[in-house]
């Protein structure tokens, strides 16, 4: 039995939909396009580089903004280039961060090779031996809503990894422009 897995960007904007003011860092690439084609707004940090250190970005995010929920958007790529920030996210406990991670079993920015998740490698287990209290993998749209609600609750840190197709829908490109960028996160940081 072959199961239908999801959409991208339906997936995206259904898990920032009524984000009250959630903190949003999205990894290289496809991430960043589908986080913007979601919504431009100034709570959203897109990282156009630093490949493999959006978890760890939100780390820093989530420590330094205790009382804000902050999720970190990123692919299968990203997430197991970058695998020990799960090990360092969980010695630091942060309640208020939650990676998600669009697992298209391929590296989508190279020429969709197909990734490592695509040979059987678990992400969720990996996070869960990490010890992160929650760690979901995520298969139709029903659990991303359930998962919607929780990462506005901070009892985490929490790890979901989301099934999603292949498909590469067109690029959403926000500006280019870090400084711009940064200054525009820092701002909203102080509402």
């Amino acid at each position: 039995m072959t199961v239908e897995k999801l959409n991208r960007r339906e997936v995206v904007k259904k898990l920032i939909s009524n984000r009250n003011n959630l903190l949003i860092i999205s990894g290289l690439g496809s991430p960043t396009y589908d986080l913007h084609d979601a919504g431009d707004h100034n709570q959203n940090f897109y990282l156009w580089g630093a490949m493999g250190g959006a978890a760890m970005m939100g780390l820093g995010l989530a420590l330094s903004q205790p009382k804000k929920s902050v999720l970190v958007v990123t692919g299968d790529g990203e997430q197991l280039m970058g695998v020990g920030a799960l090990a360092t996210i969980s010695v630091q406990m942060p309640k208020n961060l939650t990676i998600a991670v669009l697992d298209n079993e391929h590296f989508g920015e190279t020429g969709m090779q197909k990734s490592h998740t695509g040979y059987g490698i678990d992400l969720v287990g990996i996070a869960h031996s990490a010890g992160f209290p929650i760690s979901r993998e995520l298969t139709n749209m029903s659990e991303i809503e359930v998962a919607r609600n929780d990462i506005l609750l901070n009892n985490g840190p929490m790890f979901l990894n989301i099934k999603i197709n292949s498909q590469s829908p067109d690029r959403s490109l926000p500006t280019l422009d870090g400084v711009e960028l940064k200054n525009r996160f820092r701002v909203s940081l102080k509402s």
